[in-house]
């Protein structure tokens, strides 16, 4: 067995070409960042890895360490990067914006903010046509948790369990993650509910959700009809019932949840949910900093695969191709709401940002991004659903385009998580391999699959590859 063992470790995938060469790391030495990181950089940001990387370029959907190593990345700086590292248009775009104009703020006008909120608008449903623009997704949701008080004069405000809505004293009431909740108040008038999560949850079938891959979960529903999705919005009201006044100011969801490791619900709720919201005077947040952009491959937003219209959206992540910018869109009415009184923001919409949204945007359509999206991404989850037939501790295979989550159990009966200390060998394995992946869930138990949107098949086939022999390894080392 040891030496069965021993051998299959020299086993390597083969990394497709890349005829990137990138330059030579001339940064201090890597004890010397290690060093620095102990002393002068604040504590609370962790890194990833028993051997933190040292990153040093990317490439589309490359990255290249300090010794010049090369690693397939499916994370994206976290769901961040849309249209590939130094995508040659947007740092185009940029460098002309850099030596012309950089920030003169919201009081003058100039040309960029408006050529940009025609372009970002255009793509949205009536009457979703005005923006404000901010920094970050937390700052996004925030803000539109005050329009939908401010809109509604109404004050509570539900969200879904599992749900990561950012981390400001504000938006940590909506955040349902316990490993991002700090022992101090907040989050005052809000309200968490039932997460329909249909694989870990108490009801959930094989038919339930909008991916190519179900749940292994057995299914007596007939068709047409989801008794999963019945409980979940009765649960929803019974929070209606019970846990809020009887009107609120909105409830926000993300249409996929990304932290919480691409969990799906069940066709239909978040229509009927928003139906029970708006009969109680709130407004429908739709959460698409990880969704949005054409991620989810049918359609550009989130919100478009439930059938629904949000009444407030909010942007960041995939906006910039890792520029810090967001997005509130929402309708000239409730816009309207915030200029009562001044709300004013330095740097949110400065002419860099916009160039840079406008350019991101520009690549997902000349790049066809949002069919290879739906395309690679397809293709990635029936592969990745081959590799839950074959190993007892994959637990479930789901999400949507490029939004891809693998869940891990010690069996599939029992759905019980994969204690930490295995998740972390297989993930350091896929690293040492080339692969890199993010992490999620409520007890780290899921692999986040998100990378930039213009990865191919054949990166595909090598990341699954990875992941297969990272998955036999781990069998081989428990027997």
């Amino acid at each position: 067995r040891q030496q069965k063992w021993k051998s299959s470790l020299s086993t390597q995938a083969k990394m497709p070409p890349c005829d990137f060469v990138p330059e030579k790391y001339e940064s201090y030495p890597y004890e010397h960042m290690q060093k620095i990181r102990e002393q002068n950089i604040a504590p609370s940001l962790r890194t990833y890895y028993k051997r933190p990387l040292l990153l040093h370029q990317g490439h589309m959907q490359w990255l290249f360490d300090h010794e010049g190593r090369r690693y397939l990345d499916l994370f994206a700086g976290i769901v961040t990067v849309s249209v590939g590292h130094c995508h040659p248009k947007v740092t185009m775009a940029t460098q002309k914006q850099l030596a012309r104009l950089w920030h003169t703020t919201n009081i003058y006008m100039y040309p960029a903010i408006h050529e940009y909120a025609e372009k970002l608008t255009s793509l949205f449903p009536d009457p979703l046509k005005v923006v404000y623009l901010t920094n970050s997704g937390s700052e996004a949701n925030d803000l539109a948790m005050f329009m939908a008080r401010l809109h509604t004069r109404n004050f509570d405000i539900i969200s879904l369990r599992g749900g990561y809505h950012g981390g400001s004293p504000y938006t940590l009431g909506l955040t349902s993650l316990t490993s991002y909740k700090h022992g101090v108040a907040n989050g005052f008038g809000c309200t968490t509910t039932m997460l329909p999560d249909v694989f870990r949850g108490p009801w959930g079938g094989s038919h339930c959700r909008d991916s190519p891959v179900q749940t292994v979960r057995k299914c007596s529903c007939t068709e047409g009809a989801c008794l999963a999705k019945d409980q979940y919005i009765e649960q929803f009201k019974d929070t209606l019932n019970t846990s809020v006044p009887k009107t609120v100011a909105g409830f926000i969801a993300e249409p996929i949840q990304g932290v919480n490791g691409a969990v799906q619900y069940p066709r239909n709720f978040l229509k009927e949910a928003y139906q029970l919201i708006r009969e109680r005077g709130g407004l429908c947040i739709s959460d698409e900093v990880q969704t949005g952009f054409g991620r989810t491959g049918s359609h550009f937003w989130g919100f478009q695969t439930h059938g629904v219209v949000p009444d407030i959206v909010t942007l960041a992540k995939g906006i910039g191709n890792g520029f810090p910018m967001a997005a509130v869109v929402t309708t000239k009415e409730i816009a309207s709401s915030l200029a009562q009184n001044l709300h004013f923001n330095t740097f949110g919409g400065n002419p860099l940002a916009c160039v840079v949204g406008a350019a991101v945007l520009d690549a997902i359509e000349e790049d066809g991004l949002q069919k290879n999206s739906e395309d690679v991404g397809t293709y990635m989850l029936l592969e990745l659903a081959k590799l839950r037939e074959k190993f007892e501790i994959v637990g479930d295979v789901r999400g949507k385009g490029l939004m891809i989550g693998v869940e891990m159990v010690t069996d599939k009966d029992s759905r019980r998580p994969l204690p930490a200390e295995e998740i972390n060998q297989i993930w350091e394995d896929c690293k040492d391999m080339g692969v890199l992946i993010g992490r999620g869930g409520l007890y780290s138990q899921t692999f986040r699959i998100k990378p930039p949107m213009c990865i191919t098949k054949r990166d595909v086939d090598f990341a699954v590859e990875v992941f297969c022999i990272a998955l036999q390894r781990h069998v081989e080392r428990a027997a």
